[in-house]
């Protein structure tokens, strides 16, 4: 399956959801309680439901809970500091531009790179709402991030490195931006140990679209992650799952090579994924 093929499944995926969200005059409202800040609102999707604390949101418009399709809190696991410049790779809605924006304060900067116009569009939109004046949201690919060397501090993404067709591209691309001895700092999906023998045909999970975009089938190994950021040029590289999966939460559209397989073995599989806090850091 050709990169752009995945490129235009994702995109048409999250285009379809922010042009929903756009079009939802309700959801102007703004998240003041525990009832409006998961995404299951939108999806019933179970792995991006409560990552994020009351107090977090708190102020935030409800589009921009409703349209966190993430595994994990990365404003949350990332050390954040007044005056730092953040970068949000695949920023959709806004929720971590926006978090990461408020902890960095008016001397700094957060940024969110994003390639969908609705997304862009709705994440603007929500920083209006919000009363955030220092993010930033940029349209372009995150294999190639429209901002100069050595830009930004610290680097975050939540569940979109493994949307990209080109993933060593990109883990390339967040070196190059960062400056020396700055952060990599990001929530993913991650199959940790690889998949098992008993997926034989692991190339056609691969070509699964449906579950490209629904973060599945295009999810790096723990060590394929590894072995990606040190070619890149990292250091200091660790993994921490934050959740491990089961077959409750995974989207409904399971890849054809998990139908064959018993329950058993189904759940065996599904619990090789989690969502997985990834840091590391440029030398300097």
């Amino acid at each position: 399956m050709d990169q752009q093929t995945i490129t235009d499944a994702v995109r048409m995926r999250y285009s379809g959801i922010a042009a929903q969200l756009l079009a939802d005059g309700a959801a102007e409202r703004c998240c003041d309680g525990p009832c409006c800040c998961d995404a299951d609102a939108l999806e019933g999707d179970r792995i991006s439901e409560g990552l994020y604390a009351e107090e977090e949101v708190e102020g935030l418009p409800l589009k921009v809970s409703l349209a966190s399709l993430g595994c994990g809190n990365p404003t949350a696991l990332a050390e954040l500091a007044p005056g730092e410049r953040v970068l949000d790779l695949g920023s959709g809605g806004g929720i971590d531009v926006l978090l990461s924006a408020r902890r960095v304060g008016p001397t700094g900067i957060a940024y969110g790179v994003d390639m969908t116009d609705e997304m862009l569009t709705l994440a603007r939109q929500n920083a209006a709402a919000a009363g955030v004046t220092n993010a930033i949201f940029l349209k372009g690919d995150i294999a190639d991030i429209p901002l100069p060397d050595g830009s930004v501090d610290l680097i975050i993404s939540n569940c979109v490195i493994n949307l990209a067709a080109e993933k060593e591209v990109v883990l390339q691309e967040a070196f190059r931006v960062l400056r020396p001895g700055g952060r990599f700092a990001v929530s993913d999906i991650v199959i940790h140990g690889g998949l098992p023998a008993m997926i034989a045909d692991e190339a056609a999970m691969r070509r699964d679209l449906s579950s490209w975009a629904g973060c599945i089938a295009g999810a790096l190994s723990d060590s394929e992650f590894r072995d990606g950021l040190a070619n890149a040029g990292f250091t200091d590289i660790s993994l921490e799952i934050t959740r491990r999966y089961s077959i409750d939460d995974m989207p409904t559209a399971l890849p054809a090579a998990f139908a064959a397989l018993s329950p058993a073995a189904a759940a065996e599989v599904v619990g090789r994924f989690a969502a997985t806090f990834v840091r590391a850091r440029k030398p300097v």
